[in-house]
C-alpha cells in the first residue's frame, strides 16, 4: 500500500497557520507529501523548504484571484496538487493548513486504509472534527461547526475537490461513498490573536465575494470581539497532537471566555436530542456514509 499526502498553503506566516505542524502530523503515514505553495507575501516557501523530510515535494503555484465565488480558488489549487501525486499511490491524505492529526490515531488510520485498499465501494475515509476557537483551551459547539469531513480519498482522478475545498466529489457532482473511522482532525483555524484573525477574515472574504460585498462584510477588531463573545464554547478536555505542543507553549495572546447569556436554539436542541435518542442526524453531509 502506497500513500501520498497533499496540501496547499499561501501566506502561512502572515496568517499564522500551523502548516509545519499540519504537514508533520501526516508525514508518518505517507510515502510522499506534495505541498502546493502559492505565491505569497511572506516567506512561506522558505518555511516549507525548512521542513527536514525527503518525502516532501513542493509544487509552486500562482492562485487565480479572479475566482471569487464560493472559495473556488481553494478547490482549484487543491485539485492541482491532487493531480500531482504519484499515479501508483493507493490513497491520498488531505490536510488543510490549519488542521492537525493526532498521533494516537495513526494505527486506526493505517488499518482503515489497509483494510479498504481493494474495496471498490469505498471512495474515502471520514474523520470526526474538533474545532478550537480563541485559544487552545476551548472548542466550538454551535451548529456552524461541521462534525465530520473526508480527509482521505482513493487515488482516483475522477475524485475532485469540491466548492471551497472543504470536501470532495467524484464524476459529475456525485457524493463519495465513505467509511467513518474513529480518528479525529484538530482544526485550529480560529485560534490566533485578534489582530491576525481579523486580518485573515477580511482578506479571505475576497475568495468568496466581490469588492462591494467584501467592504460590506469588513470587520474591525471591536466588532469581531463582540461577535466572538456570542460564541457557545466548551472547555477542551482532551490532549493536543504532539506536533502542536511547542506552538501552544509559545502562545502570546490572552483569551478570556465568559459564556454568553444565550443557549442553543430550541430547533438545535430538538435535533441533538433526536440524534442522541434515535441516531437521527439532520446535518448537511457532503458524502454517502457506508453503514457497517
Amino acid at each position: 500500500m502506497k500513500v501520498s499526502g497533499f496540501t496547499i498553503v499561501r501566506n502561512a506566516i502572515k496568517y499564522d497557520y500551523p502548516i509545519v505542524e499540519a504537514i508533520s502530523s501526516i508525514l508518518p503515514l505517507c510515502d510522499e507529501l506534495v505541498v502546493g505553495v502559492g505565491l505569497s507575501d511572506d516567506e512561506t516557501l522558505a518555511l516549507i523548504q525548512s521542513i527536514a523530510s525527503d518525502k516532501i515535494r513542493i509544487v509552486k503555484t500562482v492562485w487565480d484571484d479572479t475566482l471569487r465565488e464560493g472559495g473556488a480558488v481553494l478547490a482549484a489549487e487543491t485539485n492541482k496538487v491532487f493531480q500531482a501525486i504519484s499515479p501508483d499511490s493507493d490513497w491520498a491524505i488531505y490536510i488543510q493548513a490549519d488542521e492537525v492529526m493526532h498521533e494516537a490515531d495513526y494505527e486506526v488510520i493505517h488499518t482503515a486504509m489497509d483494510n479498504n485498499t481493494n474495496n471498490e465501494s469505498v471512495d474515502g475515509l471520514l474523520f470526526k472534527y474538533t474545532h478550537f476557537f480563541g485559544s487552545y483551551d476551548f472548542i466550538g459547539t454551535d451548529e456552524e461547526w461541521y462534525p465530520h469531513e473526508i480527509r482521505i480519498v482513493k487515488n482516483n482522478k475522477k475524485i475532485y475537490s469540491y466548492r471551497d475545498a472543504q470536501g470532495f466529489r467524484k464524476n459529475n457532482d456525485e457524493k463519495l461513498t465513505v467509511k467513518e473511522i474513529d480518528a479525529r482532525i484538530y482544526h485550529y483555524g480560529w485560534v490566533k490573536s485578534t489582530a491576525t484573525m481579523v486580518e485573515k477574515v477580511n482578506d479571505f472574504q475576497k475568495l468568496w465575494h466581490n469588492d462591494a460585498e467584501v467592504n460590506k462584510r469588513k470587520r474591525e477588531e471591536e466588532s469581531f470581539i463582540k461577535e466572538s463573545e456570542q460564541r457557545l464554547l466548551l472547555p477542551f478536555m482532551g490532549t493536543h497532537p504532539k506536533f502542536m505542543l511547542e506552538r501552544i507553549r509559545l502562545k502570546n495572546w490572552d483569551f478570556h471566555y465568559v459564556a454568553p447569556k444565550r443557549s442553543l436554539p430550541l430547533k438545535t436542541k430538538v435535533k441533538r436530542l433526536a440524534k442522541k435518542l434515535f441516531g437521527l442526524d439532520f446535518g448537511y453531509k457532503n458524502y454517502t456514509l457506508i453503514k457497517e
